[in-house]
């Protein structure tokens, strides 16, 4: 097996990966971690922008790299330099308790929030108050699972690229465009105007989702509007909403989870776009 080339804690490399756990650092170099096979093999393959390829650099561990050799080759391919570093120094870099060997460093992917307006999205993810970075990332990947055209987070949600949100994104975040640090006002009234239809998921809500769902209102372009898990949505971000939607409970649970819910309405505004006159089928035909 090679010899690693990074043994250092204390190299400028190592450190400079280190500052990336912390969002200031992450803000001004514009640079997040992904960590684990999934997420480089996915930043690998995302195509970038302008300003080069997703992924920077890869470190590896001598293990890793011989067990993810198609990652390691995958990434040199793209001309990302791979180094290999010795376990000490990939859970210096890594957040995760039990780090799996493959850390990369790469650009901020973020989509500014008009072009995400100019594509004309049909279904819409808005995280609005959202703070827990594992409840971002999840819900950004059951948007992903659900074919939504963009997630948007605003101004009072978790930073974006927080590891626990990458990880929880379980590589969806390099799937589809997001818009970050967006005012919820301005969020709703941009996609209000591309004709998307505002509504808020809240347990509290006035409306029923199979209502809903049984009124055939469902299939139009739509944006949902997720807050925080522990004290839901805003009044003032509530009255932004066309319609304030509650996930019907037909057992005994006291609630859902955020995730759980967005998971349900995201999918609910999917079947009913792809229903015959639903706004997907009409664009297909």
């Amino acid at each position: 097996m090679a010899t690693p080339e990074l043994t250092s804690l204390r190299s400028a490399r190592v450190t400079a990966a280190h500052r990336l756990a912390k969002r200031s650092f992450r803000g001004k170099e514009r640079r997040f971690l992904a960590e684990g096979p999934q997420a480089v093999r996915e930043a690998v393959e995302h195509r970038g922008s302008a300003a080069g390829r997703t992924l920077i650099e890869l470190y590896a561990t001598p293990d890793a790299a011989q067990r993810h050799a198609d990652v390691v080759a995958a990434a040199r391919a793209a001309g990302a330099p791979v180094l290999t570093a010795t376990p000490e120094v990939i859970a210096e870099i890594s957040d995760t308790v039990t780090p799996q060997g493959l850390v990369g460093v790469c650009r901020f992917l973020d989509s500014p929030f008009p072009e995400i307006l100019a594509a004309r999205p049909r279904l819409v993810a808005v995280l609005a108050h959202v703070r827990d970075p594992g409840n971002a990332g999840t819900v950004l990947r059951c948007a992903d699972a659900a074919g939504a055209d963009a997630v948007v987070l605003t101004d009072a949600s978790v930073d974006l690229y927080n590891p626990k949100a990458v990880r929880a994104s379980a590589g969806s975040l390099f799937h589809l465009p997001v818009a970050v640090g967006v005012p919820v006002a301005e969020a709703v009234a941009g996609l209000r105007a591309a004709g998307v239809r505002m509504l808020a998921a809240d347990g509290a809500g006035e409306r029923d989702l199979d209502a809903e769902l049984d009124e055939g209102t469902m299939g139009t372009p739509t944006a949902w509007i997720f807050g925080n898990e522990a004290w839901g949505l805003p009044e003032e971000t509530r009255a932004l909403a066309d319609e304030v939607v509650r996930v019907p409970i037909h057992g005994r649970a006291e609630s859902l989870n955020l995730a759980t819910a967005a998971a349900v309405c995201l999918y609910a505004s999917a079947r009913a776009q792809r229903a015959p006159g639903g706004c997907r089928s009409v664009t297909a035909t």
